[in-house]
């Protein structure tokens, strides 16, 4: 089981509304809400499934990371999802470790598993 995944039997709606408040707990921002549905049907005119993705930061962690590089903030910020499957609604956020592998720079491996940490007790609290 993927601890930075859960699936939810609650509407999307309400999981969605949920997730900047559980968040916020953990030190997170949300900087930025895209609805991919609304954006592919204006866009292309296609219809897909209600899908978000929610762009959360926190700030402590993001100072600390862009002090030691600034090309970490091509990782940044930490993108969690929402999306309605068939069994569910599910939540699942970025693995903090695996993105800070793209840059091959072992400095940020602390500051990934704290976030990772953080990330991981929101998941959990939904």
């Amino acid at each position: 089981m993927n601890p930075l995944e859960k699936t939810l039997s609650q509407p999307f709606d309400a999981v969605l509304a949920r997730v900047p408040e559980a968040l916020k707990v953990e030190g997170f921002g949300v900087l930025t809400s895209i609805d991919v549905k609304d954006t592919l049907k204006k866009k292309i005119d296609v219809d897909f499934r209600r899908y978000t993705i929610l762009g959360a930061c926190n700030p402590k962690y993001a100072h600390q990371a862009l002090s030691m590089s600034l090309d970490v903030g091509t990782l940044l910020p930490c993108n969690v999802v929402v999306y309605e499957d068939a069994a569910g609604t599910v939540v699942r956020a970025v693995d903090p470790l695996r993105s800070i592998g793209a840059l091959d720079d072992d400095r940020f491996l602390a500051v990934a598993k704290e976030v990772r940490g953080k990330l991981e007790r929101v998941i959990a609290s939904l």
